[in-house]
């Protein structure tokens, strides 16, 4: 059974959320991260974040730019960050720990 969040809470909460998240930062109504990977690397990331993104449906923008990942998380309609786009922030950590071959 989980424990009931005290009303008003929202934004705190999925902010400290995000601040365990290292690396990610808020820019307005998106979380955005670069990550230094190689070609083969950013494809194996990539197919493991448009895993996660399906499952959340979530649609995350993607590209490759000077030797960097770049990744743009927001919602599709403009309006705040959810928990959606925290969780997958943290799966895609968790997929580049393990492309990178990091635990």
């Amino acid at each position: 059974m989980r424990a009931r969040k005290p009303r008003g809470t929202r934004a705190d909460y999925l902010s400290d959320a995000l601040a365990l998240l290292g690396g990610w930062t808020q820019d307005g109504v998106q979380l955005k991260r670069v990550l230094a990977c190689d070609e083969s690397q950013h494809a194996a990331l990539t197919e493991r974040i448009k895993v996660a993104a399906d499952t959340l449906r979530i649609r995350p923008h993607i590209r490759r730019l000077d030797g960097h990942t770049q990744i743009c998380l927001a919602a599709q309609d403009g309006t705040d960050i959810t928990a959606g786009e925290v969780t997958l922030a943290a799966r895609i950590e968790d997929a580049y720990r393990t492309v990178i071959g990091r635990q």
